[in-house]
């Protein structure tokens, strides 16, 4: 005989026997399950959030400017620009964001002068 069908042959009887053994197996299900616990109904229900103590002074405070060709979202924190999101009309949004050094330290020179290159958001989590 020649090697493939021997090979043939073999997978043929293995492939049956698989068959003959699963149709064996009665379609009973085994004696021993136990039933799933019922799930609560989180739907009508508000849960129970811990209070973290944050301070509602470190809340942003969002100023929304609409315009014809875009939409601006300034956000503040205790009175200060640190971010404004540029939505435009045609387009992805974009964010600039305050690098400014507070009041009092010294200016590093032109590379770090506070101005934002905008910056697109490639990936949310």
């Amino acid at each position: 005989m020649q090697p493939i069908k021997i090979i043939s042959f073999l997978c043929a009887i293995g492939f049956t026997l698989s068959v003959l053994a699963q149709s064996n197996q009665s379609d009973q299900p085994p004696k021993d399950l136990q039933p799933l616990p019922e799930l609560p109904d989180l739907a009508h229900e508000e849960p129970d959030l811990p209070d973290l103590g944050g301070d509602p002074a470190l809340e942003p405070e969002v100023t929304i400017i609409q315009g014809k060709e875009e939409t601006i979202e300034e956000y503040r924190v205790n009175g200060q620009l640190y971010m404004i999101k540029v939505i435009p009309r045609i387009g992805k949004p974009f964010y600039l964001m305050n690098k400014r050094s507070p009041v009092g330290e010294p200016h590093r020179g032109d590379l770090e002068s506070g101005i934002s290159v905008p910056m697109w958001e490639l990936y949310r989590f």
